[in-house]
């Protein structure tokens, strides 16, 4: 899957959102991750996010993104629809396993699904899942991404490219067997699905004085990153040693030449902090079992600018390719 170009979604998809609504707060923007919408003292959450980027743990990733989403504006998850298609050739163990991930993930995170789609879908070659997600905040109390400010510090927790280590090792096993990988690496790969949520961290740093929060999706932590910048018209940079990468994904990603920070993020979360309150924010996710590190600050400026640990400064467009998006196109 790659995304749209900027180009198109600004001239095809954010212009063209049908009547105005006075109580959208926010809607379609670039980096934004749900849409927030005025219910009087309170806020809707909206969020809708499609899973083509991996099969054997489509169901539990479907949940644990959309609800990521919803979270990092401040809002708990509550309700869930989901749209399954289904290749035509779809059988029952298949329907089984993939509800059954859905029904487990939700019910981890007290979220209901109430409605949605299946069908039988001509042309594909594997299930695919849409998920949208709702919650409600205090209408004081959301967050968006795009209010990153200068003198922010960039917080980020657990490790770099945690779905896409999981779905590597889930999706791509035969190939990093036949490049050498142990078996017992790759099971230990494959547990990081059981990390892929960020809803608790995030609401636990909602509590704090925090400016921005983002789940990094497609194109890995420096896609998040640069979401989070140009959406905020700042300049955020970032030192490569400074973010945290698993032995597994580090091994994962040089037997098939990929850059963990361009690979499936979510499992992380991005937050943009008072300096002043990093300490509480490292603190708090300290108290809930969970490791955290500050990788950036915002300036003044515009874009995302990563020192690399060869010593090369890597200039971050609006959009990043992620690379494990480039492995599926070979393998269909």
């Amino acid at each position: 899957m790659a995304k749209l170009s900027l180009r198109l979604l600004r001239k095809y998809i954010f212009s063209r959102v049908g009547l105005r609504d006075k109580d959208v707060i926010i809607g379609p923007a670039y980096g934004e991750d749900a849409a927030i919408i005025s219910l009087n003292n309170k806020v809707l959450v909206a969020h809708v996010d499609p899973i083509t980027g991996a099969v054997e743990n489509i169901g539990w990733l479907a949940v644990h993104i959309a609800c990521n989403d919803i979270a990092v504006r401040g809002a708990k998850p509550r309700w869930l629809l989901a749209v399954y298609y289904l290749p035509e050739d779809c059988d029952e163990e298949l329907i089984d396993r993939i509800t059954g991930q859905v029904d487990r993930a939700a019910r981890e995170l007290g979220a209901m699904i109430v409605g949605g789609h299946t069908e039988f879908t001509p042309g594909i070659s594997r299930p695919l899942i849409s998920m949208t997600a709702l919650g409600i905040a205090e209408k004081g109390r959301f967050v968006s991404t795009g209010n990153v400010r200068p003198g922010d510090v960039i917080l980020m927790t657990k490790t770099a490219g945690v779905e896409g280590t999981s779905v590597l090792a889930s999706d791509f096993r035969e190939l990093l067997l036949k490049k050498g990988i142990s078996e017992a690496l790759l099971k230990r790969a494959a547990l990081f699905i059981r990390h892929i949520s960020v809803v608790k961290e995030a609401l636990a740093l909602s509590e704090l004085e925090v400016h921005s929060m983002h789940d990094p999706t497609e194109g890995g932590i420096l896609g998040g990153l640069a979401e989070m910048a140009y959406a905020s018209n700042v300049l955020i940079e970032a030192w490569e040693k400074s973010i945290p990468i698993a032995e597994e994904t580090r091994v994962l990603c040089g037997a098939l030449s990929l850059d963990p920070l361009k690979i499936l993020g979510s499992g992380t979360l991005l937050a943009a902090i008072p300096e002043d309150e990093a300490g509480e924010a490292t603190k708090r996710l300290s108290e809930l079992g969970i490791k955290s590190s500050i990788i950036g600050v915002a300036r003044d400026g515009r874009g995302v600018r990563v020192h690399r640990k060869n010593g090369k400064v890597e200039e971050v467009g609006e959009v990043v390719k992620d690379e494990i998006m480039e492995l599926w196109k070979s393998k269909d």
